[in-house]
Formats: C-alpha cells, sequence, structure tokens
C-alpha cells in the first residue's frame, strides 16, 4: 500500500528534517527546542510503533541498475522500537539538563535519531552508508558540543577520525559487493563469489568493530565521554555503539558463508568483552566504566554474530540499551547535582538522591547480570549458543560475565555507601545539589524495562521472540547455564564488596590503546604525509619551478632572436623603402619641360629595348 510504504521513509525522514531545521535556527530557537524535540521524538516513537506492525517497505532508483529501499522487518522493528524510545527517555532528560544552544543541541539529536533509524531500515549498503556517515558526522558534533574547549574537541576528533578509519572498511565492501554481485544488497552478500565475498566480510566486519569500539577500536568511546551526559546516554545504549553490532547480526548469514569472518568476529568479541571488563573494573571516573563496561556488553552482541545467536544477541541489545542508558543517567543526575563523577566522591551519593539512587541501583544490578534482571537471561542467551560452538570461547565469555558482575557491582557499591570525611562535592564542576523533574522522570520506566527486559530469555517467550525476529532455531537460556551465570555474578559482586582496587596503569589507561594506534598508526601515515608533502615542495615543485625558469631562458633567447634578426630585416626593409622613396621623388620638379625630356628618354630606351629584343 502507497500509504503504509510511505512510512518507511516517514519514520527516519521525521526527526531528520525537524532536527535539520532546528539545528539552524540560531539562538531564536533555544526556547522551545526541547518541547519541539519531545514532540517529534513521540511522534517518532507512534511511527516506529506503527511500522513494527505494517512491516511498510519503500525503494526509490538511486543509480543505474541500484535501488535504495527501506524496511522494516522483524529485526529491524524490534531496533525503531528501541532506538525511538531511548531516545525519547533521553531528551526528556536532556531537556532538565542542557541550558545552553537548546536548538543546536536538540537539532543534532534527532538528526543523529534520525540517521539511526535509517541505518537499522537500510536493507541495501547504499542507503546503509548514507545514514552511516550522517551519523559519524553527528556524533563528532555532538561530542565536541562545547566546542570552545579545545580538549573536548580533540576529543570529539579523536572520536570521528577513529570511527572514520574503520567505516572505510564499509566502502570496501559495498565496491567489492557491485563487483561481485551487481547489487547492494544486505541479503545477497553471502551469495556474492569468491573473493568478492571474503573482502565484502572484512570490510563489513572492519567498519562494524570501529563503530562498535571493539578492540583495537575501543579507546575512541573512552574521549566520547567528553560530550554532555544526554549524548553518551543516547549513543552509548541504543544507537551508534550498538549500530556495528546489529549489521553483524544483520548479515549473519555472510559472517558464517566466509567460515573464518564468523570466527574472527567471534573471539574479537569474546576478547573485548574480557580485556574491557578489567579496563572498567580499574577506572576510578563513573563515565568511564560506563564506557568501558559498554565496549564489553557490546562484545557480547558481537560475539552472538559470530556464533549465529541472532535472537539471543538482539535481545542482549535490547536490554543493554535499557540497562545503560538508565546508569548514564544517574551518572550524568549526580555530575550535575554533585559536581563529580569520582566513584571515590560519589559515596553516599545514592542516599542523598534517592529515586537516582534507587533506579541506578536496578542498572547496577541488571549490569552485572544478577536473577532474575534482564542481562542475566539474554547474556545466558548468547552463552548458551557459545557452549555449544566452542569451550574455549565459552570460558572466554564466562571470565567477562564474571568481570561484567564486578565492575557493575563496583559501581553500585560506590554510590551506595556510607559518605565519610573524605568524600568531596564539586570536584568538576559546581553542583545544583539538586536533581530536576524533568532529569528524574524517564529514570523510573527505564529502570522497569531494566528488570523485566529479561522475560524474553524464558523458554517459551524466547521461542516467540525468535518466530518475531525470522531467525533459525538456535538454544535458548537453560536452567543450568542460568545457575552458572547467576552464581558467577553473585561471587563477583561479593568479591568486590568494600574492597580498595589497584589497578594496574595499563587498564586504567585502557591498555594503551590510544598511544598503540597513535605509535602504529598516525605518527607512520603524518611521516608519510610529510615526506610526501616534501617531495611534493622540492621535487614536483622544484620540477616545475625549473620548467618555468627554462621556459623563461628561452623565452630571453627567442627576444634578443627576435630583435636582432627579424627586426634587423624589418629596420633594413624599411631603410631600403625610404632610400627608394627618396630616389623616386628627385624626379618629381613640378616642371613641365623635365618631365617632357624624362618621358622623351624613356621613349628612346623603350625603342632601343625593342630593336635588341628583335
Amino acid at each position: 500500500m502507497p500509504g503504509v510504504n510511505a512510512l518507511a521513509w516517514a519514520l527516519p525522514a521525521l526527526p531528520g528534517a525537524c532536527g535539520a531545521l532546528l539545528s539552524v535556527t540560531g539562538r531564536r530557537g533555544d526556547r522551545v527546542a526541547p518541547a519541539a524535540a519531545l514532540a517529534v521524538t513521540a511522534a517518532t516513537l507512534a511511527l516506529a510503533v506503527t511500522a513494527a506492525v505494517t512491516r511498510p517497505r519503500a525503494s526509490v532508483a538511486l543509480f543505474a541498475g541500484l535501488r535504495a529501499e527501506l524496511a522494516v522487518d522483524g529485526l529491524s522493528a524490534v531496533l525503531v522500537i528501541t532506538v525511538s524510545a531511548v531516545a525519547l527517555a533521553v531528551l526528556v532528560f536532556a531537556a532538565g539538563e542542557i541550558h545552553e544552544a537548546r536548538a543546536r543541541f536538540f537539532g543534532l539529536m534527532l538528526l543523529f535519531v534520525g540517521a539511526m533509524l535509517a541505518t537499522v531500515t537500510a536493507t541495501g549498503l547504499a542507503p546503509l552508508l548514507m545514514a552511516w556517515e550522517v551519523m559519524g558526522a553527528m556524533s563528532y558534533a555532538l561530542i565536541g558540543f562545547w566546542w570552545r574547549d579545545g580538549d573536548r574537541v580533540r576529543s570529539a576528533t579523536v572520536a570521528f577520525v577513529t570511527t572514520r578509519a574503520g567505516d572505510l572498511g564499509l566502502y570496501l565492501a559495498a565496491g567489492c559487493a557491485l563487483a561481485g554481485t551487481g547489487t547492494l544488497d544486505l541479503a545477497g552478500l553471502a551469495a556474492a563469489p569468491r573473493p568478492w565475498r571474503d573482502l565484502v566480510a572484512a570490510g563489513i566486519v572492519t567498519a562494524a568493530l570501529g563503530k562498535s569500539a571493539q578492540l583495537p577500536f575501543s579507546f575512541w568511546l573512552s574521549r566520547a565521554m567528553a560530550g554532555p551526559t544526554p549524548v553518551s546516554a543516547l549513543l552509548h545504549s541504543a544507537t551508534m555503539v550498538a549500530a556495528g553490532a546489529y549489521l553483524l547480526l544483520r548479515v549473519q548469514p555472510l559472517l558464517a558463508a566466509t567460515g573464518w569472518a564468523a570466527t574472527l568476529a567471534a573471539w574479537i568479541g569474546a576478547l573485548t568483552a574480557l580485556l574491557l571488563g578489567a579496563v572498567a573494573l580499574a577506572q576510578r571516573d563513573l563515565k568511564q566504566l560506563l564506557a568501558a563496561s559498554t565496549c564489553a556488553q557490546v562484545g557480547f552482541m558481537v560475539l552472538a554474530a559470530g556464533v549465529s545467536a541472532v535472537a539471543g544477541g538482539t535481545a542482549h541489545l535490547v536490554a543493554h540499551a535499557a540497562v545503560k542508558n538508565l546508569l548514564f543517567m544517574g551518572a550524568g543526575a549526580w555530575l550535575s547535582a554533585l559536581g563529580t563523577k569520582d566513584l571515590a566522591e560519589l559515596h553516599g551519593a545514592a542516599r542523598r538522591h534517592r529515586l537516582v539512587g534507587v533506579t541506578f541501583g536496578v542498572g547496577a544490578l541488571a549490569l552485572a547480570g544478577l536473577p532474575p534482571l534482564s542481562l542475566w537471561v539474554t547474556k545466558d542467551a548468547v552463552l548458551s549458543t557459545v557452549a555449544e560452538r566452542s569451550a574455549a570461547l565459552h570460558v572466554v565469555a564466562l571470565a567477562a560475565a564474571f568481570l561484567a558482575a564486578a565492575y557493575a557491582a563496583r559501581a553500585g557499591f560506590a554510590v551506595w555507601s556510607p559518605r565519610d570525611d573524605a568524600t568531596r562535592d564539586d570536584t568538576e564542576r559546581s553542583g545544583t545539589r539538586r536533581v530536576g523533574l524533568l532529569a528524574g522522570l524517564p529514570m523510573p520506566p527505564m529502570a522497569f524495562v531494566a528488570a523485566v527486559a529479561g522475560v524474553v530469555g524464558v523458554p517459551v517467550v524466547f521461542t516467540a521472540w525468535r518466530a518475531l525476529l525470522g531467525t533459525g532455531p538456535e538454544p535458548g537460556p537453560e536452567g543450568g547455564g542460568l545457575l552458572l551465570s547467576g552464581a558467577l555474578a553473585v561471587a563477583a559482586a561479593l568479591a568486590v564488596r568494600g574492597r580498595r582496587l589497584a589497578a594496574p596503569r595499563t587498564l586504567a589507561g585502557w591498555l594503551y590503546l590510544e598511544r598503540g594506534a597513535v605509535a602504529v598508526v598516525w605518527r607512520p601515515v603524518t611521516s608519510l604525509a610529510r615526506a610526501l608533502a616534501r617531495f611534493d615542495d622540492r621535487v614536483l615543485d622544484g620540477a616545475v619551478r625549473g620548467v618555468s625558469r627554462a621556459v623563461t631562458v628561452l623565452a630571453g633567447w627567442s627576444r634578443r632572436g627576435d630583435e636582432t634578426g627579424v627586426d634587423g630585416a624589418v629596420r633594413g626593409l624599411a631603410a631600403g623603402a625610404a632610400r627608394l622613396g627618396a630616389l623616386l621623388r628627385r624626379p618629381q620638379t613640378g616642371q613641365v619641360h623635365t618631365y617632357f625630356a624624362q618621358a622623351a628618354v624613356v621613349l628612346v630606351l623603350l625603342a632601343l629595348v625593342i630593336v635588341l629584343v628583335r
């Protein structure tokens, strides 16, 4: 139906167009920006629910023989609702937190939401690439929102350049897909012949790992914490960081068809969950802890894509979106109220602001994987499939789950510990000593979702969940696995209770991944660029200057030859003509008898000539 199909375009277009309009209104739109953004996001959520029911599909000719198509199927139906709901909660929170350049902030946020909705509904690499690029550009603008602060802008640049480096893989994938299959449809990538199929898989995996801050790209997420807290809550829960994991879940048949790509994704996801879990445990800054935990939790989703646990990975994505959104909002609320996000200075914060404390506590318990909360079940839905595929992967994943419980428990214990004399406020900025109504409003609903979203793991419901997504058969959470993961979570929580952790600098410094990237990639590339610039300046430009000098010399020689040769000949000809003219003027005396005498001489000479010729 045309009206239903138009919904596929309207879903990303509504927030995108309204965001673009808001972002250019300047200060004139600051007063109405929050209300307008909330109204647009609420309408977008309504459209998302309608699209999930009606499943619209729309396409338009893009290039000769290629079409751009957006469609809502089982997987994207879940994602459009998740993205829209999280965006609405974040913008309600932001309405109480952001008090400057509101039109620009809310406009950029809506543009970002529109790009993410286009990403999850794109059925081909062409519209996916367009949305992917807009999402990256908006993340740069939002992380560097406070653009007068040079450090924040540098952090935004590091995040942007790092993700852009990974994004080049998507261009490689698009080119190879077109060469190998003549189409850019995601559904047809698995049927591409070798070597195109392997090249497409390599490009997509690289782009997904970069966008989802997986090893070795994880460090950019630490830099992204320089942005406003609502940006962290949106980017790192259900949108940009989850986009890479979503893409791998979407193209899981391609990963399986190559063989090596699925194994690579599984191991990178498992190792990211393990190593970044250790990094999260070592952090003293609450937002940095949550950022590292995001890398680790997305690692479980990437692991799920590698072992074909699409239903389990998607369930974990949805549950994690609610949990991490809630935790970032809690961290932002305390930063505004108390002026700090240092774990040591947040002792007693949950007791001083009970609503934030209780909801944050629910989120921390869910993140820890404690029963019966959401991530306990969704994580086990992934682990059940991992256990069937590889014992080694299962051991690594269980260790990562143990660390997840440890870092989540550390955050929860820190904010609920009694306040002592050493605790200080305002270590980063002046706090307001209160949590605004709008900032606290979305936390209880998110806490409820974080607590009960794990119901998708109940065996009966999990079967319906697989049917909704349209995935193949895969094992769901089982009693033995749930007991094991629950016991590990409890043990880890008890292990960190009341203990001060002396973390190695390597872990506290995010495994020095940024230093490694600078040493291995950035410095060689910039050195090569400087060498090429010198080559250009000295050799190429020198050659151009040499040619210019040679032409100038030749021109001088030509000028001298012209002056002495051609000009001399012209002057000689002119002089001869002048002399001839002077001679011809002599007979012209003006006397008639002289003219008669001259005529007689001419006639005599003519007669002589005639006589001689005859």
